[in-house]
């Protein structure tokens, strides 16, 4: 069936990848632009492109991978035991953005394919999503990210958005600090219930989505006037990206475990972060405000949703 085959999917991600790069340079002239293209030994490869130390973007990452191997890693049979040992062909697009500005949240997406081979037949699923961690919240940024993915979601299926959007804040929640990374997004895996060509399409949809949805608020937020203060809780509240991202993150396992490229994986981490011991934001002020957007909410009215 047209629309599914690996370089199609191939094609789409690399598309993926340089729009949104190019929607980075168009609102930095300042980034500083590295571009990577590497070759696994197992098989496979990518291309890596860092954007750094510009004067919106402090650091951002998009990646393009696509790898295969002889042997699933743990990471990506967890819930699929049954395929442990088999040969994979995995490939994806991830993206980190971590801009200057306090005021202007940090993102991620990532949007993958894997295919396996499992009794006699070709096993295949998609996965990913976006999610999105402010520092200095704003119920209107929020609204607008929820409401750009539940959009992505309508035309596949109703309640795709209100069960990718709970997966979201059950995913990225840091179990030791008992709260959520941000204000969530969507998050879908081992995702295969549609047929082949509309399940891409989906992914695809999340995939376009995410410019839609990020790119306004960085515009909106990445000139707001700010201070050391804000800027030593940006740097303190990053470390809570840090901390998920080495302890939890799927994909970094399913990198690391699979022998991939180090630099790659660990593109997404900020360059800049700190911790502070104890740390106890002043009652009543925008950083303690934070507090109360760590948790799942429901952002859209039942009257949206329909």
């Amino acid at each position: 069936m047209s629309g599914t085959s690996i370089q199609d999917i191939s094609s789409y991600f690399l598309h993926l990848q340089s729009r949104i790069a190019e929607a980075l340079m168009a609102r930095d002239g300042r980034l500083h632009t590295e571009e990577d293209r590497w070759q696994r030994g197992e098989g496979g490869g990518g291309i890596t492109r860092v954007f750094s130390k510009g004067s919106v973007i402090e650091k951002a990452g998009v990646n393009f991978s696509d790898v295969h191997g002889a042997s699933l890693p743990p990471s990506a049979t967890a819930h699929r035991p049954e395929l442990a040992g088999r040969p994979y062909h995995a490939m994806g697009v991830s993206v980190v953005v971590h801009p200057l500005n306090p005021y202007a949240p940090t993102s991620h997406l990532n949007v993958r394919s894997f295919t396996t081979e499992g009794e006699g037949h070709t096993v295949w699923w998609f996965g990913g999503g976006f999610d999105l961690t402010p520092y200095y919240p704003f119920e209107e940024d929020c609204h607008h990210w929820h409401a750009t993915a539940a959009a992505a979601c309508k035309p596949f299926g109703a309640g795709l958005y209100a069960e990718f959007k709970a997966g979201c804040d059950r995913y990225f929640y840091l179990k030791h600090r008992d709260e959520t990374r941000g204000v969530g997004g969507l998050f879908f895996d081992d995702f295969n219930r549609l047929p082949k060509r509309e399940a891409f399409a989906f992914t695809k949809a999340v995939g376009n989505a995410y410019l839609d949805a990020y790119f306004p608020i960085l515009d909106l937020r990445k000139d707001t006037p700010y201070g050391d203060r804000e800027r030593e809780f940006q740097l303190y509240r990053r470390g809570r990206y840090v901390e998920f991202n080495l302890l939890y993150d799927r994909g970094t396992l399913f990198g690391l475990q699979s022998g991939g490229r180090t630099e790659s994986i660990l593109m997404s981490l900020p360059p800049l972060v700190r911790w502070e011991y104890r740390h106890t934001a002043e009652a009543g002020s925008a950083e303690a405000r934070l507090t109360d957007f760590l948790k799942p909410r429901n952002w859209l009215s039942e009257s949206e949703l329909q």
